[in-house]
């Protein structure tokens, strides 16, 4: 961006990079704005007039019957003299482009009108969604924050922030509201997280959805009816599916989240596991050519931003060859090793 660029509103409407500053779906994007904004001040009543556009048009696609086309036609056809100048052809012309006009701009009044309350009526559901390898930082409007995983999605309503449904991967540290004692809520697939303020980790991959509480207290609400209650230290794993719950103590300084800081950490965990998470967050199919690379074991941190340097480090503490090839990995060994 330069100088010559008019910064008003239809500059930020086409451009994409604001487009996905103002959605929060690409980290350099939402960091560039962040900065650009606090360099040019002067700017942000029309950068907030363009986020609102951006976030919040969302047409609802039903058009107005006939019915009301013809009412509207109706009450604008009588006020017109079509009539008044018969005998030149160029006055006839005119008289009737000034129908066609009046009309047309008649039904696009109807239109306009009908699609705007269709705009506002359904203007009620905010949703973060990242790409494959991308990590967000959010800040929801109660204050709490949360840190959403590659291919993951977010969604609340407008007027009730507190209850959120999540697809993917998250971690959430909640902001109590200690004057109402407002509670908040992560909905998922096979239960329903309820907290106060409290920081927490809620992984649905995999067909389940795993929950590890790292401060605070929470209870869960499965749907199967049951609930239960959650400490520090502890993870609980439910399948909607399978009604497969594993409630058990884990070690507090396993990194069930360090995903968030762009790497992830692994201690003695088979190869098959670890593949688990780059097939979720980056959209990926694995292949092995022999079971046994499954139970390879692995140790220490991965970065999981970028595929590539991710794939090299496996392979270096695995010993591995891993192709790449559209969609799908391929595990295989490597003849060096």
């Amino acid at each position: 961006m330069d100088n010559k660029h008019k910064f008003d509103l239809q500059y930020f409407l086409t451009d994409a990079s604001f487009k996905n500053w103002a959605k929060g779906l690409n980290k350099n994007d939402i960091t560039y704005w962040n900065n650009w904004i606090q360099s040019h001040p002067e700017y942000l009543e029309t950068v907030e007039n363009a986020k609102s556009i951006v976030t919040g048009i969302n047409f609802n696609q039903n058009y107005p019957s006939s019915d009301k086309v013809n009412n509207a036609l109706s009450e604008i056809l009588p006020k017109l003299d079509i009539d008044s100048s018969t005998n030149k052809k160029t006055k006839k012309s005119r008289s009737l482009n000034s129908v066609i006009f009046t009309s047309a701009a008649a039904v696009l009044l109807v239109l306009i009108s009908y699609t705007s309350f269709a705009y506002f009526t359904n203007q009620s559901t905010t949703i973060h969604k990242t790409n494959f390898g991308e990590i967000i930082d959010l800040k929801l409007p109660d204050g709490t924050s949360v840190v959403l995983n590659g291919n993951s999605e977010i969604s609340y309503e407008n007027d009730n922030p507190r209850l959120l449904h999540l697809k993917g991967e998250a971690y959430f540290k909640v902001k109590p509201i200690p004057s109402t004692n407002a509670k908040f809520w992560v909905v998922t697939n096979d239960l329903k997280v309820e907290v106060l303020g409290t920081q927490f980790h809620v992984n649905t991959r995999k067909q389940k959805t795993n929950v590890v509480l790292d401060e605070g207290s929470i209870h869960l609400e499965f749907k199967n009816g049951e609930v239960t209650k959650m400490i520090p230290g502890e993870m609980v794993s439910f399948s909607n599916d399978s009604e497969k719950l594993v409630h058990k103590k884990v070690d507090i300084k396993t990194p069930y989240a360090l995903w968030r800081g762009g790497t992830y950490a692994f201690n003695e965990i088979p190869l098959e596991d670890v593949m688990l998470n780059l097939e979720s967050t980056y959209g990926l199919e694995v292949e092995y050519s022999s079971d046994s690379l499954k139970q390879i074991p692995i140790s220490g941190g991965i970065p999981n931003q970028n595929l590539k340097i991710c794939i090299a480090a496996i392979e270096k503490a695995t010993g591995t060859r891993i192709i790449n090839k559209g969609n799908i990995l391929r595990v295989q060994e490597n003849p060096i090793y």
